[in-house]
């Protein structure tokens, strides 16, 4: 009368060998049965109708589902004119949510954001067009001037004469030499202001050059991007003057497109489709939720795009006759909802439950009700849950009494993995979001003082490189603990593990082959697959800012709220708890390797909490100064206009912070020319 549920066979057979160890007897004599969720469903439904559901040939592969869904797009694409115009204006017009910046806590948040190279109103946002832009906005209107093959000149000089004879050069947003059209893209709001000083005088006096010169003129607002209208005007204003509009080939614009914006769409397209049938959403259902989100545009165009790919993914289900692993449970759980499955389990023992999707809850609770006086255990860390890509729901886990009925909670609060001070610096770190369940940590291992270490990397050749920086700090841990493996080392060819993480595979400095060393034993994950695992070690790589950085931010797009039914409102509320795993699976140290310019904004967190515990170094160990007020920088020397030395925070302009040189050396600054 005991089912015990895991997420995977691994861990299944794992749960099997430590019960029947546990309990002294053979795992043959288990009279309870462990096994996967996905052998629950397959196995109520071989019950109930004779014969296991034919699964689709899809589901075992790991690259499987994705491969489809890209079949499936590419068919529309070929087949539908209509898919094919939303699907390319979705990756062309709209690669990011262009978001109002009153919505990021600061403004360097929002200029992270718009774009890793932004620098105080420097042009650094890129266009499939070859032209570097000022804006999101400005690049969507490039972008979609690409895509209809529209001939322009961004910023093209323009000289104007004054009344009093001077020549004024104005710098006009777009050019259109064709028809010699000038276009001005204004950051105004509907009511004709504008959030920076003097903007509408500037634009107002740019309007009367243009009129004086009778120059062909016409303007496009911020308000008109609110509004959804930007487009259709700069259509409407192209289309009177009788431009020509040829639509790039689906060819050009995947060749155009960055791989990444089509791979972060596949990706979010593959988790949108579990939670649309899974939660039976319909197309209205997602239109209405699309008026919530930022980028209200982007959003509806999304909805429209995932909802036909949904149904193509369920018509090839149906032409196949075919099921997925969640169209299994699903079925599953109507057949136990009916009574045509008869449960004989008391007790429900559910493991890493914080990884629990929809329709995996739906099935305990069918079997719960089904059968009177029956029990759910469930154990889990919802500080761990990072599948939501996956289908999971950690509402489901944080929410449970809603979901299950009154219950029990007990928590386990004794680590054996990290030493104290990083138990307490992470548990500490990840409670931030107080949707989190609260946990007092306590490792049996006592803390290792500045056992957290930052090494921050400078660029070079407009990256840094962060698998130099890793062989290196390898080969220096390497030495230093062969020079005291006498107090380590308790056999001959004894090593110690140290765990390289990284937050996407383009990151493996390995080339999928570990470095060999005499004292350490070296293997690399990314931060996910790092869940459960542990060494002496760790190293991060890349803890920066960008949308590829910690927190990635192209992971927490608002697009999910489309298809979560209760979104998190903690920003990047899981690649908080993804850190918080990487972090925790060191017992002597983690070092962490930030690009020196745009170092996270977790590890500045860190500081806060741990304050000098945090040590940061150079890649050889020497100590670094850090900055007393941003946390995250290194002074560094530098000198003003008067050629006077001083002391700066290297994070200007974001942090002002300077001091004057002290008489005595200071060697362990860095020096900047």
């Amino acid at each position: 009368e005991i089912l015990l549920l895991a997420f995977n066979k691994s861990a299944a057979d794992e749960l099997r060998t430590r019960i029947a160890r546990q309990l002294q007897i053979e795992e043959s004599a288990l009279e309870c049965r462990v096994t996967t969720f996905h052998a629950l469903g397959r196995g109520i439904i071989k019950e109930v109708e004779g014969r296991p559901p034919q699964l689709a040939n899809w589901v075992d592969h790991p690259a499987g589902e994705a491969r489809v869904i890209e079949e499936i797009i590419r068919q529309l694409v070929e087949t539908d004119p209509e898919f094919a115009r939303l699907w390319c204006d979705l990756l062309v017009v709209h690669p990011k949510a262009d978001i109002p910046d009153e919505v990021f806590d600061t403004e360097a948040d929002y200029r992270r954001y718009v774009s890793d190279r932004l620098r105080k109103g420097e042009a650094t946002i890129g266009s499939l067009a070859g032209v570097i832009v000022k804006s999101l906005q400005e690049q969507k209107i490039v972008n979609w001037l690409w895509l209809h093959s529209v001939a322009f000149e961004y910023e093209r000089q323009l000289a104007v004469e004054e009344d009093d004879g001077t020549v004024r050069h104005l710098h006009p947003d777009f050019y259109y030499p064709l028809t010699d059209t000038v276009h001005e893209h204004f950051a105004l709001n509907a009511d004709g202001t504008s959030p920076f000083a003097d903007y509408v005088q500037h634009a107002e006096s740019k309007r009367q050059a243009y009129r004086r010169k009778e120059i062909d003129f016409f303007e496009t607002t911020s308000a008109q991007a609110s509004d959804e209208t930007l487009l259709s005007t700069l259509d409407a204003e192209l289309a009177r003057r009788a431009v020509h509009f040829q639509r790039k080939s689906y060819a050009e614009i995947t060749k155009a497109v960055e791989p990444v914006v089509i791979k972060h769409y596949h990706k979010l397209i593959s988790t949108c489709i579990k939670h649309i049938r899974a939660s039976h959403l319909t197309l209205d259902m997602l239109l209405e939720r699309a008026k919530t989100l930022h980028d209200k545009e982007r959003a509806k165009l999304y909805a429209r795009v995932v909802w036909m790919i949904t149904q193509g993914y369920s018509q090839r289900l149906e032409e196949t006759k075919r099921i997925d692993f969640d169209s299994m449970i699903a079925d599953a759980v109507r057949l136990v909802e009916t009574g045509r499955y008869q449960s004989p389990y008391s007790l429900i023992l559910v493991d890493e439950f914080q990884d629990i999707s929809e329709p995996r809850a739906n099935l305990i609770k069918a079997l719960k009700q089904q059968k009177a006086f029956s029990k759910v255990f469930a154990v889990g860390d919802d500080w761990q849950s990072i599948y939501r890509f996956a289908g999971s729901d950690i509402t489901i886990f944080t929410q449970f009494e809603a979901n299950f009925g009154a219950s029990w909670q007990g928590r386990l609060e004794q680590t054996y993995r990290c030493n104290q001070l990083i138990a307490e610096t992470a548990a500490t770190f990840v409670q931030r979001n107080p949707e989190q369940i609260t946990k007092s940590v306590r490792s049996t291992r006592p803390a290792i003082p500045r056992s957290i270490r930052v090494i921050p990397i400078d660029e070079e050749r407009g990256r840094p490189e962060f698998a130099q920086a890793c062989h290196r700090l390898l080969e220096r841990l390497d030495i230093a603990l062969g020079s005291i493996a006498k107090q380590w080392r308790s056999e001959p060819d004894a090593k110690l593990k140290v765990l390289v993480l990284w937050r996407y595979n383009l990151l493996d400095p390995f080339g999928g082959i570990p470095p060999s060393f005499a004292n350490i034993e070296v293997s690399g994950q990314s931060f996910h697959r790092a869940k459960g695992l542990e060494a002496e070690y760790t190293v991060l790589l890349d803890v920066s800012e960008g949308d590829y950085g910690v927190p990635s931010r192209i992971e927490d797009d608002e697009l999910l709220n489309l298809v979560i039914p209760q979104p998190e409102t903690f920003a990047y509320a899981e690649e908080r708890r993804l850190f918080y795993v990487a972090l925790t699976r060191a017992s002597r140290g983690v070092y962490l390797i930030t690009n020196s310019r745009q170092p996270s904004r977790y590890i500045r967190e860190l500081c806060e909490i741990a304050g000098d515990e945090v040590r940061y170094e150079t890649i050889e160990g020497a100590a670094l100064r850090q900055c007393p007020v941003c946390l995250v920088g290194q002074m560094v020397e530098k000198r003003n206009r008067n050629g006077t030395v001083f002391h700066g925070c290297n994070q200007f302009p974001d942090c002002r912070h300077s001091e004057g040189v002290p008489a005595q050396s200071t060697a362990h600054l860095h020096r900047r020319a």
